[in-house]
C-alpha cells in the first residue's frame, strides 16, 4: 500500500490553507473533507472580515475558493469523514469508508461546532437571524433587539459585544443566577443596554426567511410568550470535532487538541493540529487559515528532518 506524505483531515479555512501550502511544497497532500466541506463558514451568509474581499463574501463562496486554489497545486480531496486513526507507529493509519491510509506526516483541522439548541426551527434559521459568533456576525444586527442564550463567560462576551451594534440586547438564562465571572457579571448587569430574562428558555424561532420572533418559556412559571427578535446568537459554548481523536492524542479539559507553544506540534511526533480543533479563543476563519499554513510549514520542516 502507498504511503502518503501527508494527509489533511478536515476541509475548513485551515484545512483548505494547509493543501495550498502542502500542495506547493510538492508534498502531494490527501485531504479529507468529511461529508460536509467547508466547515462552519457553510453556515455564514455573509463574511466581511476576511482581508481581500472588500465587498464582502458569503461563507461557501469563500470555501470554494479555498478550495479551487488547494486544487490547481493538485491536492487530493476524498469527500469522506474518518472513523478512526492509529498514532502508534509510523507511517500513521487512517481509516475512512472502510479502506486504510498511511501517510508519513498528519495534519488534523476538524475544527468546532457551535452548540445549538436543537430545535428544528432554530437549525432552519442558521445564518438568517441565527448564529453561534457575534464576532463575525454582529455588525450585520445595527439597530436591531437581539437576544443572547447562556449565563457563563462566553455569552456575557457575546452580549457586551454586541452592544455596539444592537438597539437592546437581552440575555436569555435558563437558571436565576450567571455563572460567568463576578467581573462579567458586574459588566453586564449594569449595561444600560443589556437586559437579563432570568428562568428563560426559548421553544421556538419564528420567522419564515429570516429571524422575527422567539417564543419563550418561563421554567419557573411555565408561563409562555412571544418577543419580537432580529437576531439570536449562542452562547452556550463550542465542541470540538475531535471523538476520533481522544485516547491517541492529548487534549485538553473543554477536548480540544493540544499543541505546543506557538507551534502546531500535537503530542504525537509527526501530528499537527490547526484551526479551531485546538483554539478555543479566538475562533475566526482568518485565524484558522494563519495556523493552517503554520501547520503545513510545521509538517514540512518535520518531514524534511526525517
Amino acid at each position: 500500500m502507498s504511503v502518503r506524505n501527508i494527509i489533511i483531515i478536515g476541509s475548513g479555512p485551515a484545512g483548505y490553507t494547509a493543501a495550498i501550502y502542502t500542495a506547493r511544497a510538492n508534498l502531494n497532500p490527501l485531504l479529507f473533507e468529511g461529508y460536509l466541506s467547508g466547515g462552519q463558514l457553510m453556515n455564514t451568509t455573509e463574511v466581511e472580515n476576511f482581508p481581500g474581499y472588500p465587498k464582502g463574501i458569503t461563507g461557501p463562496e469563500m470555501m470554494m475558493q479555498f478550495k479551487e486554489q488547494a486544487a490547481r497545486f493538485n491536492t487530493e480531496f476524498l469527500a469522506q469523514n474518518c472513523d478512526a486513526v492509529d498514532f502508534t507507529k509510523r507511517p500513521f493509519k487512517i481509516m475512512a469508508a472502510q479502506k486504510e491510509y498511511l501517510a508519513k506526516a498528519v495534519i488534523i483541522a476538524t475544527g468546532a461546532t457551535a452548540q445549538y439548541l436543537g430545535l428544528p426551527s432554530e437549525q432552519r434559521l442558521i445564518g438568517k437571524g441565527v448564529s453561534g459568533c457575534a464576532t463575525c456576525d454582529g455588525a450585520f444586527f445595527k439597530g436591531e433587539k437581539v437576544a443572547v442564550i447562556g449565563g457563563g463567560d462566553s455569552a456575557i462576551e457575546e452580549a457586551l459585544f454586541l452592544t455596539r451594534f444592537a438597539s437592546e440586547v437581552v440575555l436569555i438564562h435558563r437558571r436565576d443566577a450567571l455563572r460567568a465571572s463576578k467581573i462579567m457579571q458586574d459588566r453586564v448587569l449594569n449595561h444600560a443596554k443589556i437586559k437579563v430574562y432570568w428562568n428563560t428558555v426559548v421553544t421556538e424561532c419564528m420567522g419564515d426567511t429570516r429571524l422575527e420572533k422567539l417564543k419563550l418559556k418561563n421554567t419557573k412559571t411555565n408561563q409562555e410568550q412571544q418577543e419580537p427578535f432580529g437576531g439570536m446568537f449562542l452562547g452556550i459554548g463550542h465542541t470540538p470535532t475531535t471523538e476520533i481523536f481522544k485516547g491517541h492524542l492529548e487534549l485538553d479539559h473543554k477536548g480540544y487538541i493540544v499543541t505546543k507553544g506557538k507551534t502546531t506540534h500535537t503530542s504525537v511526533a509527526g501530528v499537527f493540529a490547526c484551526g479551531d480543533v485546538q483554539d478555543s479563543v479566538y475562533r475566526q476563519a482568518v485565524t484558522a487559515a494563519g495556523s493552517g499554513c503554520a501547520a503545513a510549514i510545521d509538517a514540512e520542516r518535520w518531514l524534511e528532518g526525517q
